[in-house]
């Protein structure tokens, strides 16, 4: 054992305090990073939600299968501090990848030219910075998920065997810091992503939101190796896992060979390595066995867990994030479950727990962990009903061999415009309130005429089916046919702005730093997308007087989309607003109810499993089972990519439902399993062990140099 001069500071070892904050900027790094990527893949590369959910799912499952490979790391080879500074080091360079990789200026097209070489804010050479985005995922996912079953641990080495309280509080306060920066992140980062920055376009700031957490993970690792001289540091003394392994495989190898009748039945399965291995090894792994048995079960609460941070947040998207003078990020609605986690946790081991038992029931751990997972199916129940209130409030789009016609009257003049079994009159300067749908054979004419004049006009276009269109007229033998490129509602709570020229000269609109090129007279521009806030829109063209206003302002909701008629009053462009898609209505207040109940099935099901594993694992043996229920975590995110992929469904809310059943079933599974498993003491068990080698002692002190010497033949 390596160790410095031991240092306390309030009957703590002053070292844990270098764990904690290092703890807090890791995690803090983590979740900033994670809170970011589904929006980043879907509105940064263009991915589609199914693609979106996948990759982030499967960093996921990355990020909890290399714990194995950090544990044997550790166990076996560097030691557990140099396993954390090794692989904090990796994860650095990963996080300062990833932020890069959000650099739309980064990559050349050509020799002169920058991957954003349109100026539209979203890279054209989008491969360079995937390809930089996944290597840093890559980097991550080894360096996250390679610490974490190494820091926890290295903390509680710093404790001696008489600080057993100071050890368990630690143990709080380190879940706290745990708490305390994904709370922190969460928030923090999404504000970051809303900021505007960009050499030649503004954009999103992904760099900048993405480039905390990577300082942040640097700070980790500069306050961790700064305690150094501080720390206890347990060498290697041989990793338990291949013990676990190399004694199970025996078990079933040996068993193999004697599966004749000949050979009599042994109580276990795993009596048949005693040929090999003593009976103490073997009773620990029957011990960790019986628990393994019981995790079969668990990923499917982590299918649907993990979903908070990619399926839920893309719901956000779809909904207001106005809730009274504050306005939400749909990235930042995840800080629900942080803040209830904080706020649950004390409740229920002080208040729900104690009222429980004093009702008399037997409230075992087992018992609580299948009411988590009840909790969980619950919360997928409520977010499939709010889906189901957000698709209530679409807009209707054709369908088959329909179309959908909107008339905009740009002329000076009131206008007539006569559809098969409808006509519509219009004022100057308006246009009707809805697309109306028609069945394209059944469209046979569409005349124009206007009070003021004898001139009635045919529309002769080819409307394509399934398509919406706007007609433009400003004078009866004057139209023009435009087919929005709009048909859908914009994604990821955006709003779709197009501008009408209804002036005899061409100009360009700038909405902040979007621009709209060119918009030659009685036409449409193509539809932009941007993000909920207000925008600031101003007009360029050398006709304009100087002496005219040419700028204006509008303040946009979520998932909206306008068109904007550019007229001209008293020589001045003077700008009309027509709604073409209503904004979100749902308020993402509606996503609390589901954050709540998928916070108390966490509050009772992971921290109660946690401590299931600890308390029925033999005490070398712990690391295996963390191990073992993180892989579970894991699992539990290749579900999502294998339900998700398979499923492909027309309506999400069918998904959230198909998932709620799922744990539902895996539940009933569960409590039938947990009804048979028998709780053991570990401790008594190495107790009796203890006592039964020196009674063997005792009577022969050869004895164990015997069986030492068996062992080596």
């Amino acid at each position: 054992m390596g160790m410095s001069q031991t240092r306390s500071c309030f009957g703590y070892p002053l070292s844990i305090f270098f764990i904690v904050v290092n703890e807090f900027c890791e995690r803090f790094s983590y979740y900033g990073m994670r809170a970011l990527l589904i929006l980043y893949f879907t509105q940064f590369f263009k991915w589609d939600d199914n693609l979106s959910t996948a990759v982030y799912h499967t960093f996921i499952a990355l990020c909890y299968l290399t714990p194995i490979l950090g544990a044997l790391i550790a166990d076996s080879w560097l030691g557990k501090f140099k396993t954390i500074v090794s692989l904090s080091i990796v994860y650095t360079i990963g996080q300062a990848i990833t932020a890069v990789s959000s650099i739309k200026e980064l990559s050349e097209v050509n020799h002169n030219e920058l991957s954003d070489s349109n100026n539209s804010g979203t890279p054209t050479n989008v491969a360079v910075h995937v390809a930089l985005c996944m290597i840093g995922l890559i980097l991550i996912a080894l360096g996250t998920g390679g610490i974490k079953p190494c820091v926890s641990a290295f903390g509680g080495d710093q404790f001696e065997e008489n600080q057993e309280a100071q050890r368990n509080r630690f143990f709080s306060i380190f879940y706290l810091a745990i708490n305390a920066g994904s709370l922190l992140s969460t928030v923090i980062t999404p504000i970051l992503r809303v900021q505007e920055c960009g050499i030649h376009s503004k954009q999103a700031c992904y760099p900048l939101a993405f480039g905390v957490p990577a300082v942040l993970m640097a700070v980790a690792l500069i306050v961790f190796v700064i305690g150094s001289r501080m720390y206890k540091k347990v060498q290697p003394q041989g990793n338990v896992m291949s013990k676990v392994v190399k004694c199970i495989g025996f078990a079933i190898k040996n068993r193999f060979r004697h599966r004749s009748k000949e050979f009599p039945k042994r109580e276990h399965w795993l009596d048949w390595a005693k040929e090999k291995y003593d009976e103490r090894l073997i009773s620990q792994i029957k011990m960790v066995t019986r628990v393994m048995f019981l995790y079969i079960p668990l990923p499917m609460f982590w299918a649907l867990f993990d979903q908070q941070g990619s399926r839920w947040t893309l719901q956000a998207t779809t909904m207001n994030g106005k809730i009274g003078i504050i306005e939400i990020q749909p990235d930042q609605m995840q800080t629900v479950n942080a803040i209830l986690i904080v706020i649950m946790v004390p409740i229920v081991d002080a208040v729900v727990y104690p009222l429980i038992a004093k009702c008399g029931f037997n409230f075992t751990s087992l018992k609580k962990m299948t009411v988590g997972m009840f909790l969980a199916s619950m919360a997928f129940v409520v977010a499939a009903v709010v889906q189901v209130e957000i698709d209530k409030t679409l807009p209707v789009f054709p369908k088959g061999n329909e179309v959908q016609i909107k008339v905009l009257n740009i002329g000076n003049d009131t206008m007539s415009i006569s559809f098969p079994e409808k006509m519509v009159t219009l004022d100057q300067i308006s246009g009707t309130n809805e697309f109306f749908t028609f069945d394209v054979d059944k469209l046979t004419s569409i005349n124009i005429s206007s009070a003021g004049s004898p001139l009635v006009n045919s529309v002769t276009h080819k409307f394509e089916q399934g398509h919406r269109h706007t007609l433009l007229v400003w004078a009866p033998n004057n139209y023009r046919v435009v087919k929005d490129d709009l048909n859908q509602k914009p994604k990821k709570g955006q709003n779709g702005i197009r501008f009408v020229n209804a002036l005899y000269e061409s100009f360009n609109v700038t909405v902040d730093n979007t621009i709209y090129a060119n918009v030659t007279n009685h036409n449409a521009s193509e539809y932009q997308f941007l993000p909920s806030g207000s925008k600031h829109f101003t007009l360029i063209s050398p006709e304009i007087p100087e002496r005219c206003n040419k700028s204006f302002e509008s303040d946009f909701g979520f998932g909206s989309a306008y068109t904007y008629v550019i007229s001209r009053k008293d020589d001045c462009p003077e700008p009309k607003m027509f709604e073409d898609i209503s904004p979100n209505t749902i308020s993402m207040a509606l996503q609390i109810p589901q954050y709540f109940l998928m916070t108390c099935g966490e509050v009772v099901f992971s921290v109660t499993g946690l401590e299931f594993s600890y308390s029925q694992a033999p005490s070398n043996m712990k690391s295996v089972l963390q191990a073992g229920w993180l892989l579970t975590v894991a699992v539990g995110n290749i579900i999502v990519l294998i339900v998700a992929g398979a499923g492909q469904f027309s309506e999400q809310w069918a998904e959230y439902v198909l998932f709620a059943a799922l744990l539902l079933v895996v539940c009933i599974v569960f409590a039938i399993m947990a009804r048979f498993y028998t709780y053991v003491n570990p401790a008594e068990i190495e107790a009796q062990f203890d006592d039964d080698e020196k009674k063997k002692n005792t009577e022969n002190p050869y004895c164990k140099l015997d069986s030492v010497s068996q062992t080596q033949m």
